[in-house]
């Protein structure tokens, strides 16, 4: 969703706000929030919620208090307290909501002190944040180049300045442990400013960079997922997906998080279901189930001496088989039971008017006869024309 201030440039090329996620509008950050309680006023006597939510680069977000009771609403640009210094953040939340995100993820304001909010952004404050914000990509390609340089096996993925300028977080993955100390010295002495090493996760990578999954869409942790559940691949066995590593890999190389988006809904509607490895005992033969349709509750089965052949049945019947077998008897055959799911295939369209065939222009063009004609008698006027040239000489 785009802000009003990524207009149309010159040329008709899109201008943009050229914030890459922090515009001033929060219409195009990543993880917004909707505060539906903002057009609600406070019972009397009721004083407003003294903490806000601040969002930083990306989808870092942390809590500050309001010790001078600022009036803040989503957008505002504050300078708020750091360990060394101020940093520059976005205000993405404020009044009660804060209360229930802050419960939600277990902090307590009386047992830790939080940090406050020193000011709002003034247009100096700003200038410095958005200069540090320019250098980013700079520093990061040369950052790279000198972990390559000492021969690191890591990958340094974004960097963040403070929003003072005074230090910079570099956020990297690896697999293993990495020795980063030599790192730091060079950076420092090539930048100028003081460093802090902050190893992620290739998931958290992802949420950090963001992206175009698979679906089209925006990736989910980088817009509105803001935890990470374990993603396990009998997930995708619930949900009769093919095991290809390939197709259920998103972006972070992990497994895709919208996995577990409808494992509930399959989870409900195996509860009743016989399981895959079922065998049914008849007197042709032991059958092996060699697919299921959870929705439309059938089962396909197939003889041990013939694979090639399935047969479908439904739930009910295939829960009464297994309830005969259980008292040792079978039955005679599943083409008794197969008969009742056979469901004649009805035509849905029909060419009644004489639409033409995808494959029409495939096929040369026939020449109708008036062309066949005209094309004799040129070439009979054109033969004759020389032969009286020739008499007249």
């Amino acid at each position: 969703m785009g802000c009003s201030s990524c207009s149309t440039g010159k040329d008709g090329q899109p201008k943009g706000c050229k914030n890459n996620g922090t515009c001033g509008t929060d219409g195009c950050n990543k993880l917004t929030v909707f505060d539906w309680l903002s057009n609600m006023s406070l019972p009397n006597g009721e004083r407003p919620f003294e903490y806000v939510e601040v969002r930083f680069k990306n989808s870092r977000k942390e809590y500050f208090k309001n010790t001078d009771n600022l009036t803040l609403s989503i957008g505002d640009v504050v300078a708020t307290q750091a360990q060394s210094g101020h940093d520059i953040g976005m205000v993405t939340l404020s009044g009660e909501l804060v209360r229930v995100q802050m419960k939600r993820k277990k902090i307590d304001p009386s047992k830790e002190e939080l940090p406050k909010i020193y000011r709002k952004a003034t247009q100096k404050d700003i200038d410095i944040w958005q200069k540090c914000r320019n250098r980013e990509e700079e520093i990061k390609k040369r950052s790279r180049e000198i972990a390559i340089i000492l021969k690191l096996q890591m990958k340094i993925s974004d960097v963040e300045f403070q929003g003072d300028g005074s230090k910079a977080t570099f956020y990297y993955t690896a697999e293993d442990r990495v020795d980063f100390r030599q790192l730091i010295k060079d950076m420092a002495k090539a930048f100028g400013i003081r460093i802090e090493m902050r190893q992620i996760g290739y998931r958290q990578e992802a949420q950090r960079l963001g992206g175009i999954g698979s679906c089209g869409r925006e990736l989910c942790c980088s817009t509105w997922l803001t935890d990470f559940r374990s993603v396990s691949t009998s997930a995708a066995r619930y949900q009769q997906l093919s095991l290809n590593p390939q197709k259920l890999a998103g972006q972070c190389g992990k497994l895709k998080c919208c996995l577990n988006y409808e494992l509930d809904v399959y989870l409900d509607a195996l509860k009743d279901f016989p399981a895959q490895d079922t065998k049914l005992f008849t007197e042709k033969g032991i059958a092996f189930c060699q697919k299921t349709d959870i929705f439309k509750e059938l089962l396909w089965f197939s003889y041990k001496d013939d694979p090639s052949n399935w047969h479908v049945l439904s739930k009910d019947q295939v829960n009464e088989i297994l309830e005969k077998n259980k008292r040792k008897d079978k039955v005679p055959s599943l083409e008794i039971y197969a008969v009742d799911n056979i469901v004649e295939d009805k035509v849905v369209f029909e060419n009644t008017v004489g639409q033409d065939s995808l494959t029409r222009f495939d096929r040369p063009k026939k020449k109708s006869k008036r062309n066949r004609n005209r094309n004799r008698k040129k070439n009979t006027s054109k033969n004759r024309k020389p032969n009286r040239s020739k008499n007249n000489a």
